[in-house]
């Protein structure tokens, strides 16, 4: 979309100023407050043309103008300017680095907290999520006439064991013996060895369940013990921080408003659905409004990030209203990507890989 100059400046004075007053902006104001050089009826009808572009729209007939979701991305992806941070923001950030300079886990922790200080926004971040955990080998092993134990080793090196409990109401004599278990092990690792949990399908549980006959009634108490233990170990803590800053802002005056955003940042499947770690994207992203999956965040901007650890991706997040300040967030979370690879390298991990 191409604005002549004065509809950019207008435009550019229009979010700016709802950004830092959340009060709608009048022509008469522009003329005042900007010193474009052009009188308020100059200004009102630009206004109008951008209001026509859906640029910029009124909450009331007789109130100014703000900026629309259109708006704002117009501002971001063409009249957005980065900024250095400030010597405090820099101090910041680098006494975090000496802080945490041995412990990579915590710095991940703190980092969040880093971010929601500086930016006075709800912060998240993930710890790195890595490749799905699969089946290395399986032994079972007999322990009495009702259980058994499982003896699971990963492709991360990982030895977990759990007792199978059988149920108590099945036909048979009770648990299989060292042979059969060791004949039902082999099975086990035939089928799902080198697989995730993801990867084993009806077909695959057929296919085991008729070879292990007359003792079949084993096999699904076994995977569902595996399932939760490679879920344990692919599980990954998320970290949130200020999520009471969004009570600040005038948009989330209502109570409804701003339990919908609580909800959001308190429930785990909804904050992995907002950092959205199944997609890779280079450098960090801005989604506005309705650009948003979820429904909870269509009157949110989101600004993330993602980034790895020793092949580990992680992702980093702002959440805040369409009237964030986003020149200043993704300054922020731009230096605070740049101090996470500083650490990390000083840890003598892969360095932290995100375009910024």
């Amino acid at each position: 979309m191409f604005l002549n100059d004065r509809k950019f400046k207008i435009l550019q004075a229009i979010v700016t100023d709802y950004i830092e007053t959340a009060e709608p902006i009048g022509s008469r104001t522009i003329a005042k407050k900007y010193s474009l050089g052009i009188s308020s009826a100059t200004i009102r009808n630009e206004m109008s043309d951008l209001e026509d572009m859906g640029l910029i729209g009124q909450l009331h007939t007789s109130s100014g103008r703000v900026p629309s979701e259109k708006g704002y991305r117009f501002f971001v992806d063409s009249m957005m300017k980065s900024r250095a941070l400030s010597v405090e923001e820099a101090l910041f950030l680098q006494r975090m680095i000496i802080d945490n300079i041995g412990q990579a886990e915590y710095m991940i922790q703190e980092t969040a907290k880093a971010l929601s200080r500086l930016t006075k926004y709800p912060a998240i971040v993930s710890e790195p999520f890595l490749k799905k955990t699969t089946i290395k080998h399986i032994q079972l092993v007999p322990l009495d006439e009702k259980s058994l134990l499982l003896v699971l080793v990963t492709d991360t090196k990982t030895v977990k064991n759990q007792i199978v409990n059988l149920p108590s109401d099945t036909r048979s004599s009770g648990a299989p013996g060292y042979k059969a278990l060791t004949k039902l092990s082999a099975v086990l690792n035939n089928h799902i060895s080198g697989k995730s949990i993801r990867d084993i399908s009806r077909d695959i549980i057929d296919k085991m369940l008729a070879e292990f006959g007359e003792n079949a009634h084993v096999l699904m108490p076994v995977l569902g013990i595996i399932a939760d233990m490679i879920k344990a170990e692919d599980d990954v803590r998320v970290y949130t921080s200020g999520i009471k800053n969004i009570l600040a802002f005038p948009e989330f005056a209502e109570k409804s408003k701003a339990e919908a955003i609580f909800h959001a940042l308190e429930d785990r499947e909804s904050l992995f659905a907002i950092l959205d770690q199944s997609k890779a994207h280079e450098g960090i992203q801005v989604i506005i409004g309705a650009e948003n999956t979820l429904d909870l965040l269509k009157a949110c901007s989101l600004i993330k990030a993602n980034y790895t650890i020793d092949n580990g991706t992680g992702c980093i997040a702002l959440i805040g209203p369409m009237r964030m300040d986003y020149t200043q967030a993704v300054s922020v979370l731009s230096g605070i990507l740049q101090n996470m690879q500083q650490v990390i390298e000083a840890l003598g991990l892969q360095a932290v890989k995100a375009t910024t």
